[in-house]
């Protein structure tokens, strides 16, 4: 296997992606003194869809097809390991101090602390990127299982979708910072800081299943838990708090058919 074959590499650079559109979309701050609360709305419910369509598309469906000749139901898999994601993120979620942005410092959550409101949110956002990076050095481990142009494609679909709702979600992170009273400079720091997570994730991810291949079923589906887990604790809340649900039902739909097509025209 060459460099350019290595699932290890691959995740590398396709996590590399997906923080650059990260890193992209908190460069918005530079360019505008706020974002119209209706598109930040409608950019959240966009990366919604876009991840819940990811995990089913992209991770559950081809943990449960990996899983028929295991020996085991093949549903039993991807349901263990979609369970796990969500209550590995959820035990993560109660310990790890952290505070959701927009909310005030009385709300934050996980164990009881003294750390200043921008260290928990950044926290709060870096917990959230890693299962998005998870996600795509999953996919890219699959490759080593057998090397092919039809795991390579979907992959690479899983990347660009990641990479596609990240650029949102980065503008989504840097705009309320300002809000708060960063400077532009800081803001974008932090925005592109929160997703520089995802490439450590990645390259894990894929050296998991390069050298343990018979959890890839159960890997694919911990991802697919875990994005889930941030779409309806985080992203969802979030995107209703000023009653824009209508446009963020709209752009969740959207998002949701875009990485359907993504997955299917590539995968």
């Amino acid at each position: 296997m060459t460099l350019m074959e290595s699932p290890v590499f691959l995740a590398l650079i396709g996590t590399t992606f997906t923080w650059f559109m990260t890193a992209f979309g908190a460069g918005m701050v530079f360019l505008t003194p706020k974002v119209n609360r209706k598109v930040l709305d409608g950019s959240l419910g966009f990366a919604a869809g876009i991840m819940i369509a990811a995990s089913f598309w992209s991770l559950l469906v081809p943990a449960i097809e990996m899983s028929a000749g295991q020996g085991v139901p093949n549903w039993l898999p991807p349901t263990l390991g979609f369970l796990m994601g969500g209550l590995f993120l959820g035990v993560v979620d109660r310990l790890i101090p952290h505070l959701h942005l927009g909310c005030p410092i009385e709300d934050a959550e996980g164990i009881k602390t003294t750390w200043h409101r921008n260290r928990l949110l950044l926290i709060a956002i870096t917990l959230h990127n890693i299962p998005e990076g998870l996600a795509v050095g999953v996919a890219f481990g699959a490759v080593a299982s057998a090397f092919s142009t039809t795991a390579l494609a979907a992959a690479t679909a899983l990347t660009l979708g990641i990479g596609i709702q990240n650029f949102p979600e980065g503008t989504a992170v840097s705009m309320p910072l300002r809000g708060e009273g960063m400077s532009r400079k800081r803001s974008f720091w932090y925005g592109q800081l929160s997703g520089l997570v995802e490439p450590a994730a990645g390259v894990i991810g894929a050296l998991l299943i390069t050298v343990a291949t018979p959890l890839l079923p159960y890997a694919l589906s911990f991802a697919a838990g875990a994005m889930i887990f941030v779409v309806i604790e985080d992203l969802i809340p979030e995107c209703r708090r000023e009653g824009n649900t209508d446009i963020a039902v709209i752009t969740a739909m959207v998002g949701f058919a875009l990485m359907m097509v993504l997955d299917v025209a590539m995968g």
